[in-house]
């Protein structure tokens, strides 16, 4: 007797793919979570939008097995929600959906840049800012009536610092010209080399340099950065200062785009930079964002991303609030906080 395919689950395979890592979760149109799982980064700049959506075939399988089918056959879903760190530019965004297409796990699927994901977890609608600082930085504002507010995020390329990545690299940045003479003298030098038990931050660019030391660790220099900054390091607090800076100009560019600074809005801050909570920054940043635009509302999202992927795939089926607020308890916890 031939098999028949079973029919798809109703419901939403949500995909929250970022710099640094991927979530994937089976949710029901009940808003109940049936399956997840997380692997690595998602980097369609570097491999090629196919390849990196190929890639997730892995998590989505986990995440299936975990539901339950472990040999699903024909559409997994009623919706694939794809929120996609990298999906800048319209090009991509056609591109990594025509990817998504060619594999079959749902019945109809969206992609979105990762932001807007942030956006709609902490939010109860599509109106608002979101900034998100990661391993990157970005930004998006969204209208009720579909009108956004957008930035290329290709970079320093296109004017954007920050995140991760960006306050890394200029920890190092400092941190060797301090010790070369170059620059002025810097706590974060002493620092940086003894976090990576090397003799010098010199030596750990160069054990970066020569693959002894994966570059993938260099995030964990933000972790010393803010270290340093507590105990007064000059650079390390004007790094911080920076980063605050270029927070608050994202949000209110988007704002004033969006012709919402002169009503209550929402200015939703995430990624692990901002989840952390180091009060140097929010501090700083809050106060640059009331000074600013005083009717902003920032909050910070502390839900796994995945969340907002889930949350804009319900919306897509229309779910109603039951199925939100089910969804929202299963990620543990109120969604934000305000910041």
């Amino acid at each position: 007797m031939t098999h028949q395919p079973e029919p798809h689950l109703p419901g939403v395979l949500a995909i929250d793919a970022g710099n640094s890592k991927t979530d994937v979760a089976l949710i029901g149109a009940d808003g109940t979570v049936h399956g997840t799982a997380r692997g690595g980064g998602f980097a369609p700049q570097t491999i090629g939008g196919a390849a990196a959506i190929a890639g997730l075939a892995p998590l989505v399988a986990e995440a299936a097995a975990a539901a339950g089918h472990p040999t699903w056959t024909g559409s997994l879903t009623s919706h694939v929600s794809a929120c996609l760190a990298n999906a800048d530019l319209p090009v991509e965004v056609d591109a990594l959906r025509a990817a998504l297409e060619s594999h079959p796990w749902g019945a109809s699927n969206t992609v979105v840049n990762d932001t807007f994901g942030l956006l709609r977890a902490g939010t109860d609608g599509p109106r608002g800012v979101a900034v998100v600082c990661g391993a990157g930085i970005n930004c998006v504002g969204l209208l009720p009536d579909g009108r956004t507010a957008r930035f290329p995020a290709l970079g320093e390329l296109t004017g954007d610092w920050g995140g991760g990545s960006g306050l890394a690299a200029t920890s190092m940045w400092h941190a060797v010209r301090a010790e070369d003479g170059r620059g002025g003298p810097t706590a974060l030098a002493p620092a940086i080399a003894a976090h990576y038990g090397l003799p010098s931050a010199g030596a750990v660019a160069e054990a970066v340099h020569l693959g002894q030391l994966p570059g993938s660790r260099l995030h964990e220099i933000v972790r010393v950065l803010f270290t340093v900054a507590e105990a007064g390091d000059e650079v390390a607090l004007e790094l911080i200062d920076r980063q605050a800076d270029e927070i608050v100009r994202l949000a209110v560019v988007a704002l004033r785009r969006l012709e919402l600074m002169d009503s209550p809005t929402p200015v939703v801050l995430g990624g692990g930079v901002l989840a952390s909570r180091q009060p140097l920054l929010l501090d700083n940043l809050t106060a640059r964002l009331a000074a600013a635009a005083p009717l902003a509302q920032p909050r910070v999202v502390v839900a796994p991303p995945v969340l907002g992927a889930a949350l804009l795939g319900l919306d897509h089926l229309g779910a109603g609030a039951a199925a939100q607020a089910r969804l929202r308890q299963a990620y543990e916890g109120p969604r934000s906080v305000a910041a």
